[in-house]
């Protein structure tokens, strides 16, 4: 089963809390796997913890996680080399594809060496849902705003561009985030494009942006584009809260 059309949520979350594992899976990643469609049989999701340079922890953790959800989970690594044979086959197979957070910067770079930018563009044309949080989110945009070149944020240009936007994360959550990607957008380094809240989601359909989710009271989505002025406008948008 695949989703109707190239679908991608592109969060600031997706995860939370736990007292029984370092996190556990929140209700957008929950979302993201019910819009696979898959009925009779698990969904097959795959983790991709590229960007934490493939942090054990958190790959066993999704593991942990996946059997709690009833998921077929598996994993993608690239270093030292690749874990299964095919990744391009092993990705195709998959429901749901799932970007973990970090260096957005080294996540793209490794991506592209080993040819995965390609693949995962023809996973989403084939309805493999993509999902991810953080550099997880970016990825699939123009660019955005990043601290994988160290702890000064710093404008990121060579996303993928499956959807023709820019991407602003943890827009609430760290200080710096919101008035950089304003200013990146209204100087036209980066185009128009969305942004969300900790705890926020996009969900686009082919490269339209058709809901923000939340799976916080409180948590917003915004649209931000340059007035001409010299500034960006930010536009809140109508959010669906999760359960």
């Amino acid at each position: 089963m695949v989703a109707d059309s190239p679908t991608i949520l592109a969060t600031s979350g997706g995860f939370a809390p736990s007292d029984r594992l370092a996190w556990e899976v929140g209700p957008l990643t929950r979302y993201a796997v019910e819009l696979a469609g898959v009925t009779g049989r698990a969904p097959r999701v795959c983790f991709l913890a590229t960007a934490s340079a493939e942090d054990p922890r958190l790959i066993s953790t999704f593991y942990d996680n996946a059997w709690r959800q009833g998921w077929v989970g598996s994993h993608l690594a690239l270093t030292p080399i690749p874990n299964v044979a095919d990744p391009r086959a092993h990705l195709l197979g998959q429901d749901v594809i799932w970007v973990w957070g970090g260096s957005v910067a080294g996540l793209l770079a490794l991506w592209r060496l080993h040819g995965l930018d390609t693949v995962l563009r023809d996973a989403w044309q084939a309805g493999v849902v993509l999902t991810g949080v953080s550099a997880g989110s970016i990825c699939w945009h123009v660019g955005g705003t990043t601290d994988s070149f160290g702890p000064r944020l710093r404008p990121i240009t060579d996303g993928l561009a499956l959807l023709p936007w820019s991407n602003g994360v943890h827009h609430d959550g760290e200080p710096e985030r919101r008035p950089l990607f304003r200013r990146l957008i209204a100087d036209g380094t980066l185009p128009a494009g969305y942004a969300t809240d900790d705890g926020a989601g996009l969900l686009y359909r082919g490269t339209s942006m058709v809901e923000a989710l939340v799976e916080r009271p409180g948590a917003g989505a915004f649209h931000v584009a340059a007035d001409g002025s010299g500034d960006a406008t930010e536009t809140p948008l109508p959010v669906r809260l999760l359960r």
